[in-house]
């Protein structure tokens, strides 16, 4: 059993086969998305459904497609609708939580699913996002540039991703700017991290910079995508190392080509395995406390105690692209296409 197969045998923490664990049929799970258009989510889906429906119990959702205002919406329809437990997606961690209010009053459990939401009644299960930002700028240091302009393209400005990820990612070069090594010549938010925002700041970046940026830290593939746009645009395409995260197949194409250094895989079959039956457990009557594997979690902006699973992510380089085609997550062919010699797999 290689070690990504295993990785996600360890997730199946509540499966009645290792637990004993029988959920009661009947109940309706409701899931809020906050762009569902983004390639990660429908794979995410696609377990979370299997997973509710094989228990005989009914998947609802909704996809906020970037709005706040529309996900409040979205939420109280879900509730209206009959949901036993929500998962929630926030686009704005701050604007869902009068939804998230009305929720806790009406005694219905919640998932914040992979974006933090600040409220002691919702169960917080992602990837360790401050671990991803330190492995972006680890890969950054190891195999991509460790001195030179920097440039920072940041996700959304109301996500708290954005912000766990920074932190992770200023833990590693910290010492090195400190030093002088390396210049933060840009650091900006993206707004919705679309890819066509991420290339319109890359752009912007490069204009003021005259073109000397030596590295690209993006807190995204999709980003990772519009910034590499932006550089291949000036000819500066493979010879500036761009991070990314999320395993989007384009992004892992691109490490295999060599024109983005690592997209950090957070493997969301087994995140969407880990909630959906963490979801089952709730809408059943369990506690948080109930499931297995969680641990406090207070990192947020306003330093709200909340019960969470972390799982961990795993950056690939063409080092280790055999990981991502062994597991399946991506055919050889379509991470192979163009690459460089000697990609692993490849």
């Amino acid at each position: 059993m290689n070690k990504i197969t295993s990785a996600l045998v360890g997730a199946a923490l509540l499966t009645t086969a290792s637990t004993g664990v029988v959920f009661a049929e009947g109940k309706t799970v409701g899931v809020s998305w906050k762009v569902f258009q983004e390639e990660r989510w429908k794979r995410d889906e696609a377990v979370i459904k299997e997973i509710v429906e094989a228990n005989g119990d009914t998947y609802i959702s909704a996809d906020a497609q970037g709005s706040a205002a529309k996900q409040l919406t979205d939420v109280e329809s879900l509730i209206a609708q009959g949901a036993d437990v929500l998962l929630i997606v926030p686009f704005d961690s701050e604007a869902i939580i009068p939804a998230v209010e009305k929720a806790s009053d009406e005694g219905i459990p919640m998932i914040a699913y992979d974006v933090q939401i600040e409220h002691p009644d919702s169960l917080y299960i992602t990837f360790d996002n401050v671990g991803v930002g330190r492995l972006m700028a680890k890969t950054m240091l190891e195999k991509g540039k460790d001195e030179g302009n920097f440039a920072f393209i940041k996700g959304d400005q109301g996500d708290p991703n954005a912000t766990f990820l920074f932190e992770g990612i200023m833990e590693v070069l910290q010492e090195n700017i400190d030093s002088g090594k390396i210049n933060n010549v840009c650091e900006v938010f993206t707004d919705g991290w679309k890819p066509e925002n991420a290339q319109r700041n890359m752009e912007q970046c490069l204009t003021s910079q005259d073109n000397n940026v030596d590295a690209v830290i993006s807190q995204n593939d999709g980003m990772a995508g519009g910034a590499i746009a932006a550089l291949e645009a000036q000819g500066m395409s493979g010879s500036v190392p761009v991070t990314g995260q999320d395993g989007d197949l384009a992004a892992l194409n691109r490490v295999a080509r060599g024109t983005q250094l690592v997209s950090v895989w957070k493997d969301s079959r087994a995140l969407g395995k880990v909630a959906a039956e963490a979801a089952l457990m709730l809408a059943d009557g369990k506690s948080m406390s109930d499931v297995p594997n969680t641990a406090p979690f207070s990192g947020g902006k306003r330093g709200v105690e909340v019960v969470s699973i972390l799982l961990e992510p795993t950056p690939i380089t063409t080092d280790n692209m055999n990981l991502v085609i062994d597991a399946g997550w991506i055919e050889k062919e379509k991470a192979c296409e163009g690459a460089m010699d000697g990609v692993a797999g490849c």
